[in-house]
């Protein structure tokens, strides 16, 4: 069995469900779909729920004092697999427990050797409610915490990284993806962050930096869902996880993320995918014209995932026809007992991050014979 295993990329807890934006679930389930293959057993869906929106969302419900954070956050969480159950593997969120210990250590130890820093800095806060609004000179706009229209300037000790003094923030072999084509432009995009990247936000809610001294501050979701993909891996003894996400994420999130991709023999690796075009797949006559009905949840759940990791800039909407023609004629195809030398062959690109067999119908007929052959169930992620 491999040991590399595959977590999706924390979602953000916003408001909307599965059933009403499947492409949120895209990640999970192409994490389901590989670590399937793999013999895994499911992973946990991880959710970043340190967000400003949920902040505000929580101030301004009318049982704001009747529920705490945490509580609504889970209620927000249900809600998304509705009318279905949680997944099996249950959920992560970046502000569990188990996360908010490792983060503190991680930024502990990182703080001892010279990579993180706490630097007391000039700032811009909100006069009304003391949200952190940026450090640049200046005190014009509105704060996005309680939405006031003063801002002051001030001083404020900060967790700070410099990444200029640590090397490059993302580097090819940070992305797990053997025989694609390196991703230029998101490597341009990442070093070009500015070269002192603040790690600690002022939020009701996430990962308190109390314990360093930063009282009132938390760290950084962009850094906090690294640490969750770690800690979901850790729990699971695994050395090599790889989070899928998508490249406009992986491009807002890596230089932040970049001193927490690695714990002890752990490393955190990417795994890129493109957004799936589900409004195309939606229309019964899709169906009806390629006599595909009994294929269809395996298509949107299963199998566009898959080919969303092959094409990394997104899944053209003018291709979804072929793409359930191809699969209809695999899955008609499917042989009772997958080779074992194809099946050997299949889970070692998909532990290497080739998905170049996606488009191969001998391999997508022989992982279609496994999944039945292993009991496999798609992932309960809402109707698309």
């Amino acid at each position: 069995m491999s040991d590399v295993v595959y977590f999706n990329g924390p979602v953000q807890n916003a408001d909307f469900t599965f059933a009403d934006r499947p492409g949120k679930a895209a990640g999970i389930r192409l994490a389901e779909a590989l670590n399937s293959l793999l013999g895994h057993a499911p992973a946990p869906h991880l959710w970043n729920t340190v967000t400003l929106a949920g902040d505000v969302r929580h101030r301004r419900a009318a049982d704001w004092d009747a529920v705490g954070r945490r509580q609504r956050e889970e209620q927000f969480l249900r809600a998304k697999y509705a009318p279905g159950p949680p997944p099996v593997a249950g959920l992560l969120t970046d502000t569990d427990p188990k996360v908010a210990i490792l983060a503190l250590a991680m930024t502990q130890r990182l703080l001892a050797d010279g990579t993180l820093a706490v630097q007391d800095m000039p700032v811009r806060l909100c006069a009304r409610c003391g949200h952190l609004a940026g450090t640049v000179t200046g005190t014009e706009g509105d704060c996005r915490s309680c939405g006031h229209h003063v801002l002051r300037a001030a001083r404020r000790a900060l967790l700070v990284f410099d990444r200029t003094a640590h090397g490059p923030v993302l580097e090819p072999g940070d992305v797990h993806a053997t025989g694609a084509r390196p991703p230029t432009h998101l490597l341009h995009i990442a070093h070009n962050v500015p070269r002192l990247l603040v790690l600690s936000r002022t939020r009701d809610y996430g990962v308190g930096l109390g314990p360093l001294g930063l009282e009132g501050m938390v760290l950084d979701p962009r850094a906090g869902l690294h640490v969750a993909v770690l800690a979901a891996a850790s729990a699971r003894g695994v050395a090599r996880p790889v989070m899928t996400v998508t490249e406009n994420a992986a491009a807002h999130v890596a230089a932040y993320g970049a001193p927490f991709r690695r714990h002890g023999a752990t490393r955190l690796r990417y795994a890129l995918h493109g957004k799936i075009p589900y409004e195309a797949t939606a229309d019964d006559r899709l169906y009806d014209v390629h006599c595909a009905h009994q294929v269809r949840e395996l298509f949107t759940g299963w199998y566009l995932p898959l080919c969303a990791a092959r094409e990394r800039s997104g899944v053209h909407a003018d291709r979804i026809p072929a793409l359930l023609k191809f699969l209809r004629r695999a899955h008609l195809a499917r042989p009772a007992t997958p080779p074992g030398d194809v099946l050997a062959d299949l889970r070692h690109r998909a532990a290497a991050g080739d998905m170049r067999w996606v488009t191969d119908a001998r391999a997508i007929a022989c992982a279609l014979a496994d999944r039945e052959t292993t009991g496999t169930t798609g992932p309960r992620t809402g109707a698309p």
